[in-house]
């Protein structure tokens, strides 16, 4: 695949685009972490810092579908854009007033989560118009997931050397002025500037109205539920067996097996209908999300950890292939924000549903939610699956060069797990 990605980058426009997005994305993969220590700094409790990372994840996740439905409507520049310097402007506010007054600062870290910009739809409706073969499309989705991964594990270094050099203040502060460069460098671009989206017909659902789409959203509310019981059941397991590192390392575990999934997954191209696809892989995640319930020594539940990752890439590569076929015409950013927002809420829930868990349980119960979680997901699959197997038609859905541009299989990796 690694001939397939240096194809990619010489295309004109996809090396600026990928690096451009992955920049922009910068402030959002940080956040958690650059809130938490500079509230530390500011001589906040864990609690304040816990509080402040929710607004803003509850933020980004309202906004992302508002503004994914406003770039559909007026472009990518007109909107990205607008929105990277308000969420840049509120984060600034936020690092010069700290937490006093805290009703200021809640609203400075909610505006910094709601004005995010969705770089991330952005980037793959415009992969067809920069990359013309349909296997060339394919690979990039691969190549822009991969990326993403590794920015994500970049990201928190980039806070700790900042903090190291500067301060917790100027984390924030720089890491977001950097992310509005690279909104910037992706608005700018020709294909940003050209790409237009479908006509669509007026409603005030928007997206919302694919049954499709809302099957897909109920099921991955369920596997956000699992990852984010992970994080928390994680802790007491990683308490018991060597602290901090084994929590790093269980964390990265994960990551690993999304990413070895997903470069396996997406060395080839499926044929076959993607919603029983997408069932057979949800199935393989909640069978692999159970031996986690083994509890053993450090170095296996790594491993275990990495296996438990390794079908959450592809299943969501899947489900961005259904998300194509069943959006509305006209709302295909809206749809991708809607899956992201989706998957943000519910790792949210499955963090605060296993903490009780854990307390009551221990973290073999904890361990124990991911499996059930990701059986739910499967059975919303199962009882929609005439659903998601209907083809693309009608009022609610049409084809079009928005909706599937190359009539591609699929597309073939995705990053959606990590926004």
């Amino acid at each position: 695949m690694a001939a397939g990605y240096l194809e990619i980058l010489r295309a004109r426009h996809a090396a600026r685009l990928l690096t451009g997005t992955l920049v922009g994305r910068l402030p959002n993969a940080t956040a958690a972490i650059a809130l938490v220590l500079f509230v530390r700094a500011e001589g906040g409790t864990y609690s304040l810092a816990g509080a402040l990372v929710a607004v803003y994840g509850i933020a980004n996740a309202v906004g992302q579908p508002v503004l994914g439905r406003l770039v559909d409507l007026h472009g990518q520049p007109r909107v990205q854009l607008p929105a990277a310097v308000l969420s840049a402007l509120a984060m600034a506010c936020f690092a010069f007033s700290g937490t006093d007054p805290l009703l200021l600062a809640y609203a400075c870290v909610a505006a910094a989560g709601l004005f995010t910009p969705p770089l991330e739809g952005g980037l793959r409706a415009l992969w067809p118009s920069v990359l013309r073969r349909e296997e060339q499309v394919h690979t990039a989705y691969a190549m822009d997931a991969v990326a993403q991964e590794v920015m994500f594990t970049v990201g928190p270094l980039l806070v700790t050397l900042c903090v190291a050099l500067w301060s917790e203040q100027a984390a924030l502060l720089v890491l977001n002025a950097v992310g509005v460069l690279g909104a910037l460098s992706v608005v700018v671009s020709g294909p940003s500037r050209a790409w237009r989206s479908a006509p669509r017909e007026a409603h005030w659902l928007g997206a919302l109205r694919s049954p499709g789409l809302l099957a897909l959203l109920g099921a991955f509310l369920f596997i956000g539920i699992a990852l984010g019981s992970i994080t928390v059941a994680s802790v007491p397991y990683a308490d018991d067996h060597g602290g901090d590192t084994v929590y790093g390392w269980l964390m990265a575990a994960l990551g690993l097996g999304a990413l070895i999934g997903g470069s396996v997954y997406g060395a080839r191209q499926w044929t076959g209908e993607p919603g029983r696809r997408l069932q057979v892989l949800v199935a393989l995640l909640a069978v692999c999300y159970l031996p986690l319930t083994l509890m053993p020594g450090a170095v296996a539940m790594v491993a275990l950890t990495v296996v438990a990752g390794l079908f959450l890439a592809p299943a969501i590569a899947c489900a961005f292939v259904l998300i194509d076929r069943h959006a509305p015409r006209g709302t295909v950013t809206e749809a991708f924000s809607w899956l992201v927002t989706t998957f943000t809420v519910g790792t949210s829930v499955g963090t605060g549903l296993a903490g009780p868990v854990v307390e009551a349980g221990g973290a073999l119960w904890g361990f124990a939610v991911p499996g059930a979680a990701g059986g739910v997901s499967l059975l919303v699959l199962l009882a929609t699956g005439r659903v998601l197997a209907a083809p693309a038609g009608g009022e609610v859905v049409a084809a079009s060069s928005e909706n599937d541009p190359n009539r591609a299989v699929e597309p073939r990796f995705s990053s959606g797990d990590r926004a």
